[in-house]
């Protein structure tokens, strides 16, 4: 199994749609945008001016992880949760990862309910969401015998179709286009990792990008509904997935663009120090105006946990840490689609490792995580421009703050 198949919750699921709405004590005054994040293993929330840090607690049993992974019409938000690994220390990833049982769940932030679903007719043991289908139908990501596979259920687990088949590959990174008829996503087939659109029943798919030596990962769909938004990186002479290149292609196949060069986006985050090592998939996201953001790599720039690729991986992680080798940074960019311009948001000296840049699509603020070598991330907001950047929280306990995504409000 290829080691690039557990995403980070921001490719699970599309930016939050709405994110900011008038004070609901009826003030006539603009309430601040507020952000999840992850924490040392715990959710938490916090508004985009710094105030009302809160970490969520669940009254559920026997569950170690819990994450956002999208959110219903009504401001309810799907949440996965993961009972602990059933093995002991030493097996290969990909030989306990997916024995793990999860869970699904609706919570209301107001009344602090939480309800779990998808309950009937369970098809595994290991099941993840993947897409809401507006507020009845759930895309989710099925695992058995080392097999992946993407079925639409109701929210209850009943009627089960199935949207990929078995045997063609780990299907992950979907999106819903802007009218919600078409979806996108990635799948790792025995031919390496592809980018495809399909029916919101799985029919009628198209290939957007695939190639030899490619690995196309994640999609976002741009506002008009005319491309896919996609990192590609060359995992032959990258096999930590340490870099790529934006691209964006036509949802029919017909086109395919590579919008940057060198491998110029810092794709696979590895961070912390040996104490508190992290990481995740970065990826490329649209702006409110058709722009895209992200983290983009200063010349030279190297990261300070190596990847060793010729030993099993037991952690997902798989690197060993060697800050004196590590130099550069990296800076969230703008790319301007209509001209092919590039821009720097963010700057530091000396540099430092910005990434997991998202636009609250309303204020159009963007959030991003920033951290130095053998540093845990803090969660960053700046404006739309770059300007006024300031740091919100380290985390409630200084453990770091990863995995910034937008509250809805509406």
């Amino acid at each position: 199994m290829h080691r690039r198949t557990f995403l980070s919750w921001l490719a699970l699921a599309p930016p939050a749609l709405l994110s900011s709405a008038v004070d609901p004590a009826g003030s006539g005054r603009t309430a601040p945008d507020r952000l999840f994040f992850a924490s040392g293993g715990k959710t938490c929330l916090i508004a985009a001016d710094g105030s009302g840090l809160e970490v969520l607690t669940f009254d559920a049993p026997d569950q170690a992880t819990w994450q956002p992974c999208g959110f219903f019409p009504d401001g309810r938000v799907l949440l996965l949760s993961m009972e602990p690994r059933r093995d002991g220390p030493g097996r290969p990833f990909d030989q306990y990862y997916h024995q793990t049982p999860t869970h699904l769940w609706t919570y209301d932030l107001k009344r602090k309910a939480l309800i779990e679903i998808a309950t009937r007719d369970r098809l595994a043991p290991f099941t993840t969401p993947a897409l809401l289908l507006g507020d009845d139908r759930l895309l989710v990501q099925v695992v058995r015998r080392g097999d992946g596979q993407i079925y639409s259920i109701r929210l209850d687990g009943s009627d089960a179709r199935a949207f990929t088949q078995p045997g063609e590959g780990m299907p992950y990174g979907l999106s819903a286009s802007p009218d919600g008829k078409r979806v996108a996503f990635h799948m790792a087939t025995p031919q390496g990792y592809q980018v495809f659109t399909a029916d919101a029943s799985g029919t009628n798919r198209k290939r957007v990008a695939g190639a030899p030596g490619h690995l196309y990962f994640g999609t976002q769909w741009s506002p008009d509904g005319q491309w896919i938004l996609y990192a590609d990186c060359l995992h032959e002479s990258d096999p930590g997935h340490d870099w790529a290149d934006v691209c964006i292609g036509r949802p029919d196949g017909s086109e395919h663009r590579v919008l940057t060069s060198g491998q110029a986006m810092w794709f696979g985050a590895s961070y912390g120090g040996p104490k508190t090592p992290g990481g995740g998939s970065n990826v490329p996201v649209w702006a409110h105006d058709g722009a895209i953001l992200f983290p983009r790599r200063l010349p030279g720039s190297r990261v300070a946990w190596e990847f060793q690729a010729q030993r099993p991986d037991t952690d997902h992680f798989n690197r060993d840490y060697k800050p004196q080798e590590s130099r550069g940074g990296t800076r969230i960019c703008r790319l301007n689609l209509r001209d092919g311009s590039m821009r720097d948001l963010t700057e530091s000296a000396p540099p430092l490792w910005d990434f997991r840049c998202s636009e609250s699509p309303r204020s159009h603020s963007i959030a991003f995580c920033r951290c130095a070598v053998g540093e845990s991330p803090a969660l960053w907001v700046m404006d739309g421009d770059g300007k006024r950047p300031r740091m919100l929280t380290r985390g409630p306990d200084g453990s770091g703050a990863d995995h910034p995504r937008w509250l809805p409000r509406g």
